[in-house]
């Protein structure tokens, strides 16, 4: 009997998270076609760093809205006002370590210093939107928890699993977008960080995509140490 409540609360998660990953999705879709209806010769490619702008508050902005309707992580505590603030504070303070401290690892691992900065830095503002601000709106500025859940068997919720899972492809996309920009094809896309960036996005949604799935289709194996 509580097996099957159990298995009837975890297939009641997943369906939660693919509507939510699917909205997700929906954000980056809308920030690729909608600002063309206002914006005069707006593209991905020769507008790419006004698109990286408004996929980056598109996806946070649908981010804090889902995780403050789904509530994942509900608490039964009652919050003061000044812990909410000062949360939030924090987690403003996180994001921004989190995209200066990827700024700086592109640069040490080759993207140019001194020139494209402004590109370098929107490119880490992205996958900070993609990695960071979920785990903030998971999470919280909880750094322990942040090392459990990345940890081996540190996860708790179908939650957690979507979000390692949707972390890391993010990080692959970024990684692989990066390998045809030394090639001497002359296309656009190659410029940098184009095609980090959409590397990147594109394993954000693959991520989306591949979680729930998997999540799905392992759900009899996965086991929670909360639960």
């Amino acid at each position: 009997m509580i097996a099957t409540q159990e298995n009837t609360m975890k297939d009641t998660d997943i369906k939660r998270l693919l509507y939510t990953h699917l909205l997700c999705i929906c954000s980056i879709i809308l920030s690729i076609f909608i600002p063309s209806f206002f914006l005069e010769n707006f593209s991905i490619l020769e507008t790419h760093l006004t698109w990286l702008c408004i996929c980056s508050v598109s996806v946070t902005a649908v981010n804090l809205v889902l995780y403050l309707v789904v509530k994942p992580n509900a608490s039964s505590k009652r919050s003061s006002l000044s812990f909410k603030v000062t949360r939030f504070v924090k987690c403003c303070v996180y994001f921004l370590m989190s995209c200066f401290t990827f700024h700086v690892i592109f640069v040490l691992y080759g993207a140019p210093l001194i020139e494209l900065v402004l590109e370098t830095f929107l490119f880490a503002v992205t996958l900070s939107t993609f990695t960071t601000v979920p785990c903030l709106c998971l999470l919280g500025p909880n750094i322990k928890a942040w090392l459990r859940v990345f940890s081996r068997n540190g996860v708790t919720s179908v939650w957690e699993n979507s979000l390692q899972i949707t972390t890391i492809s993010s990080f692959v996309g970024a990684w692989l977008g990066a390998f045809p920009i030394p090639l001497d094809w002359e296309r656009p896309w190659q410029v940098w960080p184009i095609s980090c960036t959409l590397g990147a996005t594109f394993g954000y949604v693959a991520g989306l995509f591949i979680s729930p799935l998997w999540i799905y289709w392992n759900r009899k194996q996965l086991t929670y140490k909360n639960n």
